[in-house]
C-alpha cells in the first residue's frame, strides 16, 4: 500500500507543515507591519471629471432622494437605482481613500519576514511535488 504525502503525492509531510508554519508566521509578521489609514471625510473628492469634483457629501444627496422614493413607492425603479448607485459610489470612494504604509523596520526584520514568507511558500509548494526515490 503506497504511502501518500501532502496533497496525495509522494511529497514530504514534514516539508508541508514546516512550509505552512513559515508561511503563516511570515504572513502574520508582514501584515502586522502594514499600517492602514484613510483620508475619507465629507469634503474629500472621491471622483473627479475634469474640473468637477464629486465629494462624499454629494453622493449622499441622491441616496436621500432614493430612500424617500423607496418609502413612498417601493416598486419604483428609480428609487432603487439611486440608492444602490449612491451606496456603490460611497463604498468605492471609501475603499479608494484607504492607503497602506509599511512601518519603519530594520533590514534584519524585513529580510526575516521575507525569508519566512517566501521560503515557506517554496517549501509548501515543493511538498506537493512527488519525490522519486
Amino acid at each position: 500500500m503506497p504511502v501518500h504525502g501532502a496533497g496525495g503525492s509522494k511529497g514530504g509531510i514534514g516539508r508541508f507543515f514546516i512550509g505552512l508554519i513559515m508561511m503563516i508566521a511570515g504572513g502574520y509578521l508582514f501584515l502586522e507591519s502594514v499600517r492602514v489609514s484613510n483620508h475619507f471625510h465629507m469634503g474629500f473628492a472621491i471622483y473627479s471629471f475634469g474640473q468637477m469634483r464629486i465629494t462624499s457629501g454629494m453622493v449622499l444627496i441622491p441616496l436621500i432622494f432614493g430612500i424617500g422614493i423607496i418609502f413612498y413607492n417601493s416598486k419604483n425603479f428609480s428609487g432603487w437605482f439611486l440608492c444602490i448607485g449612491s451606496l456603490t459610489m460611497l463604498l468605492f470612494g471609501i475603499i479608494s481613500s484607504i492607503s497602506f504604509r509599511m512601518r519603519s523596520m530594520s533590514a534584519f526584520e524585513l529580510i526575516s519576514i521575507l525569508v519566512l514568507l517566501i521560503g515557506g511558500i517554496g517549501l509548501f509548494l515543493s511538498s506537493l511535488r512527488s519525490f522519486d526515490d
